[in-house]
């Protein structure tokens, strides 16, 4: 009887093992006879073996058995956009469009094509015709913004995409968007800013940090000169910069600033700076750069960042690395910011640790020679008032290490003000 029953199970246990692997065999297995198969089998062939020819085929095979299956068609539109048929491409998004003047995809895969080919006259006509049969299309609107940003037509574009948010408000990619337009859409801009420092031990006096400056966008990009005045260790300071953020193309662009001062040690006496930015798929965008210093010795800083949209948020992290300097700490921070409005609307957390050379509160410990431990914390806030108006304030306590196990805390506090026109 235990014998028979020893049995019985292992038989139960071995039908299970073959059903789940016939189950698995199933799964595994391409259905190339129906439509629906065959649209599975282009996308495994396309995504997953990197096959376009051998999608193409399955693409058309299902097209001989569903002539009116648009999402194959659209698809095999792609396929062809990627390949670089362009002309078999629009042939399938035109029909698709023919048949299904209401279907956003086929819009998409179309508008696609063209901006990806500079043809924006053509993509903007799509995205028009588009808009007319699905008027809150909100991939639609992006891929207009955009068209219309590679174009250098930034109002526009900030209309469309200011539309676009009051629809959906987290479109991560909208939002990412509208923060490249927003230094563009005026061309020009004045600001004044302001910051007042606080110290419980290191400093009896606090300090006092003012800056102004005018931007003035072109066709190259945005460029400022800017004039910085310092009141610390009882001296006054003047510096003297130049920036600038040069376009390089869709994806790409730089940034380049020098400054000079005659007040050294208030100020350093030479800085430069140049980064190239990307913005990355997904509402990502990343940086990679360096930071020179000039005191009485050079020091040279490299600097990576990478950030994310997500909604209505951006998150990024950033870090400062400086080779080879036993006596200078790396700076790692990390950045959330909430956008309760546009892009110049929001409330902004940051914490880190190290010494950041862009942060002119702080820089001068660059000049140290000890490696010092420096810790913060702050919050900054940006609002727009009758579009051109925009005003800024923010707070930060740094603890950091200004002698040799001697901690102190700095407290600083500070508002600006910017008139765009």
């Amino acid at each position: 009887m235990m014998i028979y029953r020893y049995i019985k199970r292992g038989v139960k246990y071995c039908s299970f093992l073959i059903l789940i692997i016939f189950g698995c065999c199933a799964v595994g297995a391409q259905d190339t006879t129906t439509s629906d198969g065959l649209f599975q089998s282009a996308r495994h062939a396309a995504f997953k073996e990197d096959n376009y020819p051998k999608a193409i085929a399955y693409c058309k095979k299902g097209l001989s058995i569903s002539p009116n299956y648009t999402d194959i068609r659209i698809f095999l539109g792609r396929l062809y956009t990627w390949s670089k048929n362009y002309d078999s491409a629009r042939s399938c998004f035109k029909i698709a469009v023919a048949e299904s003047p209401k279907y956003e995809d086929a819009y998409l895969g179309y508008v696609d094509m063209e901006y990806w080919n500079d043809n924006y006259v053509e993509a903007l006509a799509l995205c028009d015709k588009g808009l007319n049969n699905i008027p809150k299309s909100t991939a639609l609107m992006l891929r207009k913004a955009k068209i219309y940003y590679a174009l250098r037509q930034f109002k526009l574009a900030g209309l469309i995409v200011d539309t676009l948010l009051s629809i959906d408000n987290g479109d991560a990619s909208a939002r990412a968007l509208q923060a490249r337009i927003r230094d563009e859409i005026s061309f020009n801009k004045v600001s004044i800013n302001y910051d007042y420092v606080y110290f419980d031990k290191q400093f009896s006096d606090p300090w006092h940090l003012a800056s102004v400056d005018y931007t003035r966008s072109t066709r190259l990009g945005s460029f400022t000169g800017r004039v910085d005045y310092a009141n610390r260790f009882k001296e006054n300071g003047v510096q003297y910069e130049l920036e600038g953020y040069p376009h390089i193309s869709r994806m790409f662009y730089s940034y380049v600033n020098v400054g000079y001062s005659d007040n050294v040690g208030v100020f350093s006496h030479w800085r430069a700076g140049l980064s190239l930015f990307s913005n990355l798929p997904r509402a990502f965008e990343a940086e990679l750069g360096v930071r020179y210093l000039y005191f009485t010795s050079s020091t040279d800083i490299f600097t990576a960042y990478i950030g994310k949209y997500y909604k209505s948020c951006l998150f990024g992290l950033r870090t400062y690395l400086t080779p080879d300097n036993q006596y200078i700490s790396q700076s790692y921070s990390a950045l959330a910011r909430y956008y309760f409005g546009g892009a110049y609307d929001y409330i902004g957390l940051t914490i880190g640790t190290g010494i950041s050379p862009d942060d002119q509160s702080v820089s001068y410990l660059l000049n140290s020679h000890y490696k010092l431990l420096t810790y913060k914390a702050g919050l900054d806030f940006m609002h727009t008032i009758k579009r051109l108006n925009i005003i800024t304030f923010d707070a930060s306590i740094i603890n950091q290490e200004y002698r040799p196990g001697t901690k102190g805390n700095q407290i600083q506090v500070g508002a600006g003000y910017q008139r765009r026109f």
